[in-house]
């Protein structure tokens, strides 16, 4: 994972615990929980640390945004994004999950449908878990075949508030599933694309 090199960073407290976030020039670039599997702790703390700056806009609009989503008083994102730092293939996995809208669920492998890589279910769950954007890019949103919760880099407690808090049902055989946009994209290679298994 790439990162612009005038990246800034900014804290804000959530019922979930604090969330970190990350804007480049172009867009959010990073939104963790503390803990959270994947997040770049090299630049977030330490000699090394992006810079906060906590008038940034990106990251103000940010996290009021957050903060009225975990309320109840918002169901979708109004942000400039930037999934650039992501190889080919992930940006084309973020795209899609962009396209799950809140209280719907889809599953590992209808996303590899979607995205005409039926075989590599295995690289699809990767990327979803590499997501750099938490929440905003609801990965929180894929569950397992059955419907059952599967891993969530932010933990299995927040995923299952984030679902409930949305109306979607996390129990097995009883989510909501919808179909999501197709998603067109090209990819360059990919060594991610080799992790191919069978269907979520």
């Amino acid at each position: 994972m790439q990162f612009h090199p005038s990246t800034v960073q900014s804290r804000t407290p959530t019922p979930l615990g604090d969330v970190r976030l990350a804007a480049s020039p172009q867009g959010l670039s990073g939104l963790w929980f503390d803990g959270q599997r994947h997040q770049p702790s090299h630049w977030l703390d330490g000699p090394a640390a992006w810079p906060v700056d906590d008038a940034h806009p990106v990251l103000r609009q940010a996290a009021a945004q957050l903060q009225e989503y975990l309320a109840g008083q918002r169901t979708r994102f109004d942000l400039p994004l930037d999934l650039s730092g992501g190889t080919p293939f992930q940006q084309a996995v973020w795209q899609a999950l962009l396209g799950i809208a809140c209280g719907a669920t889809t599953s590992y492998g209808a996303l590899s449908r979607v995205l005409e890589r039926p075989l590599a279910v295995r690289a699809v769950g990767a990327a979803v878990g590499r997501n750099p954007v938490s929440v905003i890019v609801p990965c929180h949103r894929v569950l397992g075949t059955s419907g059952s919760l599967t891993g969530y880099a932010g933990g299995l407690p927040r995923k299952e508030w984030l679902l409930q808090r949305e109306g979607a049902t996390p129990q097995p055989g009883a989510g909501r599933s919808a179909p999501i946009p197709r998603t067109l994209a090209l990819f360059a290679d990919d060594e991610s694309l080799l992790l191919t298994g069978a269907a979520a």
